[in-house]
Order: structure tokens, then C-alpha cells, then sequence
């Protein structure tokens, strides 16, 4: 690093106060402008991204000082990292300390659209509900339930073993069998067809690449049970908004959970909004006190060593 009187300049997205305490005074926050002319493109040393602004070849050919690419998160999917690793710029994420909470995070979509949460608590204020009836609202049993995860990387195995704690078999699809999870967890490998056909939930926790991109579509949608619930914690892209929201109004589906959509946000019009068997909320998957600031100090430590030309800890 160079000295307090030379700050080290670096394009930073919407960082927050605390994020920017942490980087100290030898770092000069850009603020970010993806514009050509941009003056800032030209000084950039690093890249810190916040809020997930797109990241690809053009605009890193707009930066010839950029050393390191540093993303707040784990998921890199808006940052082209072919691009970045040609051009011999590391880029670093933030694996592993938010496994935890993205489960806690799983777990609290599927209770919320199973026990009709975010709808009972909207009741409960309205000038509607004048008297206690026991018909209801009637949400769908947990307990005992059968559970399908897809993408039983580390999100997944954290939400596996909350899933045991509430008596939930548990079925899991990946490219390769994992049989230590299956002997460590109690997982029951399954075709990916039949994870759909037996779950009464479906949990997505895995990345989104070419192959997961619109993963759950029509057909996907159709071989789900019609108590199914739909979960989606991994980026909204690996859904199908437009089959989830016909499966969703004609029924097809019980309900479903989402943490991520495509795009993030939805416009305000956007039909899933009008429906009440689905809960949906602001990317929330990594959102807890500890979780969030362990991400900060993680990016922090990417870039600095980024900036010295030294291997990142948690390089991509």
C-alpha cells in the first residue's frame, strides 16, 4: 500500500459507511461511472463491488492500472471473470461465511409460504379479522415433509441439516453424487425430475451458470406436485418469472419463495407482485449483523492484497 498522502484510488459501488471505514485513509473512493469520458476509469487501481454493477471485458479495458476485482458476496456471475483472468486481473469473493445464514435464510422462506405467513400477518392487521376461525388459512405441515435441494454445495448442506432438525426427509440433485453428504447427512440422492416429482419443497441453492439459467421453467414447474413450493435462494435467472407465474395463478403449484428475482428489483407492475401465494423479499439471503460484516472485512482483505500485487486470500 502506498502511503496516507498518495490514496490508492479504487471504483467503489454505493459503499456504505462502515464498509468505507474499514478501507481506511489510503484508499480514494471513486465513485462509480461507467461512462467512457469518465475520469474515474482512467485512475482506478481496484474494483470494489457493492451492489452487483456489471463488470465485463470493455469496461476493464476502460481501466488500464486495475489490479484486482474485489466483490462483496460470493456470487460473481456479474462479473466476467474469463475476461478478468485474461487480462491477468484477479477478482476475489466471499465464500463460506454466509453459508449459514443464506440456510437460516432457506428455512425462513419455507416456513413463511408454508404457514402463510407474510399473508396471516397482513390479515391479522385488517379490518377483516374480527374473530378467531380455525378454517383458516390452513398452511401445509413441515414437519415430515420431504425437502429437495438442488445444489448441495455449502449453502446447501447448512440447509440439509436444518431440514433434519424439523424430522424432513431430504433429497439433493448435483451434477456428481456426493456420497460423504449422504453418509454425514442423511441425504437421499434423486434424479433431477424425481427430486421434483417427490418434494413438497424445492430449495435452489446452486450458482447460476449457462446450465442452471432458466433452470425451472414450464416443464420443471409441471412435474412438481400441486402442494409443491418453489424456493429460490441461488439468482433469480434460474427460474422461468414468466412459467412461475402461470404455475403459481392457475395453482399448478401451492406457492412459492423468492429471495432473488430476475431483474432485481421487479418492476413495480410486474405480475408476480399481484399474487398472494408467493413471498418474496429484498435479497435478504446474507443479510444478518455477523454474516455482513465478516463479507466487508473479506473484500477488504481481497483488495488490499489485490493492490500489493499479492495472491488473494479468497480468489475466484
Amino acid at each position: 500500500m502506498t502511503s496516507a498522502t498518495t490514496p490508492v484510488p479504487i471504483m467503489g459501488d454505493g459503499l456504505p459507511p462502515v464498509l468505507r471505514e474499514m478501507l481506511g485513509p489510503d484508499i480514494e473512493i471513486l465513485e462509480w461511472d461507467e461512462s467512457p469520458q469518465s475520469p474515474s476509469l482512467a485512475r482506478a487501481v481496484g474494483v470494489l463491488t457493492f451492489g452487483h454493477p456489471r463488470v465485463d471485458g470493455p469496461l476493464m479495458d476502460r481501466m488500464p492500472n486495475l489490479k484486482v476485482i474485489s466483490n462483496h458476496g460470493v456470487g460473481v456471475d456479474h462479473i466476467d471473470v474469463a475476461a478478468a483472468r485474461e487480462r491477468k486481473i484477479p477478482v476475489g469473493n466471499t465464500p463460506g461465511c454466509l453459508d449459514a445464514s443464506t440456510a437460516d435464510m432457506t428455512m425462513a422462506l419455507l416456513l413463511a409460504t408454508a404457514r402463510n405467513v407474510v399473508v396471516g400477518d397482513q390479515f391479522a392487521r385488517s379490518a377483516e379479522f374480527t374473530h378467531y376461525d380455525p378454517a383458516q388459512l390452513i398452511g401445509y405441515e413441515v414437519s415430515g415433509s420431504t425437502l429437495g435441494i438442488v445444489g448441495l454445495g455449502r449453502i446447501g448442506r447448512q440447509v440439509a441439516r436444518r431440514a433434519r432438525a424439523f424430522d424432513m426427509r431430504v433429497l439433493y440433485h448435483n451434477r456428481n453424487r456426493d456420497t460423504e453428504a449422504e453418509r454425514d447427512l442423511g441425504v437421499e440422492y434423486a434424479a433431477f425430475d424425481d427430486l421434483l416429482k417427490q418434494s413438497d419443497f424445492v430449495a435452489l441453492n446452486c450458482p447460476l451458470t449457462p446450465e442452471t439459467t432458466n433452470l425451472i421453467g414450464t416443464r420443471e414447474l409441471g412435474l412438481m406436485k400441486p402442494t409443491g413450493i418453489l424456493l429460490n435462494m441461488a439468482r433469480g435467472a434460474v427460474v422461468d418469472h414468466d412459467a412461475l407465474f402461470a404455475a403459481l395463478n392457475s395453482r399448478r403449484i401451492a406457492g412459492a419463495g423468492l429471495d432473488v428475482t430476475n431483474p432485481e428489483p421487479l418492476p413495480r407492475n410486474h405480475p408476480l407482485l399481484s399474487l398472494t401465494n408467493i413471498v418474496i423479499t429484498p435479497h435478504l439471503g446474507s443479510a444478518s449483523n455477523r454474516t455482513r460484516h465478516r463479507m466487508m472485512q473479506m473484500t477488504v482483505e481481497n483488495l488490499q492484497a489485490g493492490l500489493k500485487s499479492s495472491p488473494l486470500p479468497w480468489a475466484v
